[in-house]
């Protein structure tokens, strides 16, 4: 569950950094938040990796 968790941080994050550019106008908090954006596809790909290889492994043991 630790990926999830570390998803979970991401998105905290980017809450703040979303306010701070969409309601204060904070440019460098923009750029934090397109980091936080690709950081987030990362981990999410990652996470989808790790569930094909579980539902594969499971595959395997039931045969």
């Amino acid at each position: 569950m630790s990926n999830l968790d570390q998803l979970n941080e991401i998105l905290e994050g980017m809450k703040v950094d979303a306010e701070k550019f969409y309601e204060k106008g904070q440019n460098a908090a923009g750029t934090r938040l397109r980091k936080s954006l690709n950081e987030l596809r990362k981990k999410a790909a990652e996470i989808r990796k790790e569930i094909q290889d579980e539902r594969a492994k499971r595959k395997e043991e039931g045969k």
